[in-house]
């Protein structure tokens, strides 16, 4: 294995990183949105109100984005062993 191999695998590795939790952030970054606009509109500045439904959207989040999340992380860890297998 020589150097352009090791970048390319740790390139790759850093793409699954982001594909695993960009769904998750985003989500997060729309609910926090959503929630900040409601407290602007109606007054109500209450810190902890952020934080409930921040942790049940986070939840149905990665349920609902599990299936993509294990299919990602199933072929990257196949062409991983191949790369192995082969080098």
């Amino acid at each position: 294995m020589n150097q352009a191999d090791v970048l390319e695998i740790s390139r790759e590795t850093f793409f699954v990183i982001l594909l695993m939790g960009g769904p998750i952030m985003g989500a997060g970054l729309a609910i926090g949105l959503v929630i900040a606009i409601f407290q602007t509109l109606t007054s109500i500045q209450e810190m902890t109100l952020t934080f409930v439904p921040k942790i049940i959207f986070i939840f149905g989040a990665i349920i609902f984005f599990m299936p993509f999340m294990m299919n990602s992380i199933i072929e990257f860890t196949r062409v991983l062993f191949d790369r192995i297998a082969v080098g």
